[in-house]
């Protein structure tokens, strides 16, 4: 064989995972040798560029307006055919294709301008999600493929021939042309358009600066803490709260200049929630909140402001608690600095729980390895819905970073179902936030007759192995893990006909459910026993540490919910009817009302709240969705966790609709309550 030959064998066969521990790996099943071991760059030379998700286009940044040219010729192509067509099932159909057609564009671009590490590509897929978004909006507000929609609806015989499903994804799709304004005249239509376009660009702006470090002179702050931040020149760097650090000062610092106010980043805020309530008012709401809780299980800002104030008045003495313990631990450890601030709970917190239960991190780590975190998640949806997850080696280009895995979603009599590229560890100008990106979404193709395999990406931050031990897990970083799988799964488990309503794509409250609901097996000893073992000697971790870590989460548990509400309600202010003041007023009030900690003078966290763009009006979800979540588990899965015919109940009457059913009818359902 010669040498060229030698390698081209070497990284087709052995693959380019090196068993870099290799006294335990034999122990570990493929995923989790996939995910203990450290990659090393891959060797391309002989391969084929297949581009960004094996679409051939994107091997270059220049694919992307190649992509964006043929969504808009076939978008054009499938207007004119819904347009033309009678009323019956092949008008949803084609709505359906049209949507998908765009959405795999906009979708795979809307992930890559945000984690591509090539400042080329993120620009050219910045500019595909504006001009693709822009047209999604003309379409939105396109009289004569609303009137084709239009005309099935109103055909009471044709549309009762339709079976469930279908009926549900034409009222969603004429749900959208509702919220954009189709009723209006040509004029105040064309003015609804102009208004999201410019939304598309206050959102990207706003999106990005809240993710931008602050900087401060070095002589501005003591030299003592210069060695917590990242330095560049003479200033310091200050790229987020350090809200873990047992320095004071550092917390303190880290707050106030993080969070010092940027005006144009306050002007970009400022306009877009005008911009939104207007938009709103124009197309028939009575603010942006009422816009965007349509079709959700709160259905109204007044359901969801009762429900932010019930859970404060039943957490209120809690609460009281809560800040008590943790003002008394700060005045015993500082007892020259008392007062409770609002970079206090975190740390203090943390170190409550740490001292009532020992918990420190470090002790749990090394159980929790990231291989042996991914074989418990294999080994639980195995149980639960007989589905594998297997190690898959990308081909050249299909990935935009070496050290991001992809997995193949087996099911033991279904098949393939779909793929998860698991971008889990950090990198340079990547965001800090722990997400799940869908990139294409499930559908049944009717112009061919095959599923299309839904596809998706899970980004973490965990930090890289290292050459004496794979990366290990904190307690919360393995929950964290488990709560994007359960987004996963969700989009994995959605077998739906119409990619509209694929897996995620449903109520945003109801959308958290399946993620909340996995961080309850993530510490149920039941399940954490069948993969948390010591990475060296192999030990399972003990139940005794298990039980402390659960108990401690009640520690100082109204605080922490108390502050999501806090932010929940700051949401809905800022998106119910203008109020005439600034948002920082807003927030002084808001903050006062749900969470009782002072105000910061020259502080502006709203410039940090990143969720105002992808959960406007709805950041509520998580609590919402927490409720329910905590109602499943405690009547599906408390009595046992693996269960098969729960798993299979749970997967059939919630995961497998996506958002093809009304989400409170789900939950009845699988609560036995329908």
């Amino acid at each position: 064989m010669s040498a060229c030959k030698r390698l081209l064998y070497i990284v087709k066969h052995r693959g380019i995972w090196p068993s870099i521990w290799r006294r335990n790996v034999t122990t570990w099943s493929p995923v989790g040798a996939a995910f203990n071991a450290k990659p090393h760059r891959r060797l391309e030379l002989f391969e084929k560029n297949v581009g960004l998700f094996g679409v051939p286009e994107l091997s270059s940044p220049a694919g992307f307006e190649v992509t964006t040219k043929r969504a808009l010729k076939d978008t054009r192509e499938l207007v004119d055919k819904v347009c033309s067509s009678p009323p019956g099932a092949v008008t949803v159909e084609t709505f359906d294709q049209l949507s998908d057609g765009l959405c795999k564009v906009a979708d795979l671009a809307d992930f890559v301008k945000v984690a591509h590490p090539d400042p080329s590509f993120r620009e050219a897929a910045e500019k595909t999600c504006i001009e693709i978004g822009t047209v999604v909006e003309k379409l939105n507000t396109n009289v004569d493929l609303c009137r084709s929609l239009k005309n099935l609806l109103d055909n009471k015989e044709v549309l009762a021939q339709l079976d469930p499903e279908t009926r549900k994804v034409a009222e969603l799709f004429m749900f959208d042309f509702a919220i954009s304004g189709i009723h209006l005249d040509e004029k105040l239509r064309k003015e609804a358009v102009k208004l999201h376009v410019k939304l598309l660009d206050l959102n990207n702006e706003f999106l990005m600066g809240s993710h931008l470090p602050n900087r401060i002179a070095k002589s501005a702050i003591p030299e003592h803490i210069h060695c917590h931040f990242a330095t560049e020149g003479s200033f310091i760097q200050i790229g987020g709260l350090h809200a873990e650090s047992s320095n004071d000062l550092v917390r303190e610092v880290a707050y106030r200049i993080f969070l010092y106010p940027n005006s144009d980043l306050m002007e970009c805020l400022e306009e877009l929630l005008k911009c939104r309530n207007k938009l709103a008012k124009l197309v028939g709401y009575d603010s942006y909140a009422h816009r965007a809780l349509q079709g959700t299980m709160a259905k109204t800002p007044e359901t969801v402001m009762n429900f932010l104030q019930l859970l404060t008045d039943k957490l209120s003495e809690r609460t009281a608690i809560d800040f008590e313990m943790i003002k008394d631990m700060k005045t015993k450890l500082n007892p020259h600095n008392a007062e409770l601030m609002p970079w206090d709970p975190p740390y203090f917190s943390g170190v409550l729980r740490a001292e009532r239960y020992n918990i420190e991190p470090s002790l749990y780590s090394p159980y929790f390895s990231l291989g042996s975190c991914m074989e418990g998640l294999n080994s639980l949806f195995t149980q639960l819905y007989g589905v594998s997850i297997m190690s898959e080696h990308p081909s050249a280009g299909e990935v935009w970073n070496d050290d991001v895995r992809k997995l193949a979603v087996v099911h033991e009599t279904e098949g393939l179902l779909g793929y998860i590229y698991c971008d889990f560890f950090h990198r340079a100008n990547k965001p800090h936030q722990d997400c799940h990106f869908t990139i294409r979404g499930g559908r049944q193709c009717q112009e061919s007759g095959q599923y299309q395999l839904p596809v998706v990406v899970l980004m973490l931050s965990l930090p890289h192995p290292t050459k004496s031990a794979p990366t290990l897990l904190t307690p919360s970083m393995m929950e964290n893990l488990f709560h994007e799988m359960g987004h996963a799964m969700h989009s994995m488990l959605g077998r739906t006909r119409y990619q509209h309503t694929t897996g995620t794509r449903c109520a945003t409250d109801f959308a958290e459910v399946p993620s909340i609901l996995m961080e309850y097996f993530a510490t149920d000893y039941r399940v954490v026993n069948q993969f948390a073992r010591h990475y060296q000697t192999g030990q399972p971790l003990p139940q005794s540490m298990v039980a402390r870590l659960c108990e401690s989460k009640k520690v100082c548990g109204a605080a922490d919910t108390q502050l999501q509400i806090f932010y929940s309600a700051l949401d809905q202010m800022y998106h119910g009817k203008p109020q005439n003041r600034s948002t920082t007023d807003i927030l002084k009030d808001m903050q006062q009302k749900f969470y009782g900690l002072p105000y910061t003078p020259n502080t502006a966290w709203q410039l940090r709240f990143s969720h105002l763009i992808g959960y406007g009006a709805k950041y509520y979800s998580y609590l919402m969705s927490r409720a329910v979540a905590s109602m499943v588990w405690k009547q599906c899965f408390v009595q046992d966790p693996l269960n098969r015919d729960m798993g299979e109940r749970y997967r059939r009457e919630m995961l497998a609709h996506g958002g093809g059913k009304e989400p409170m009818l789900m939950v009845e359902v699988s609560l036995g309550q329908a």
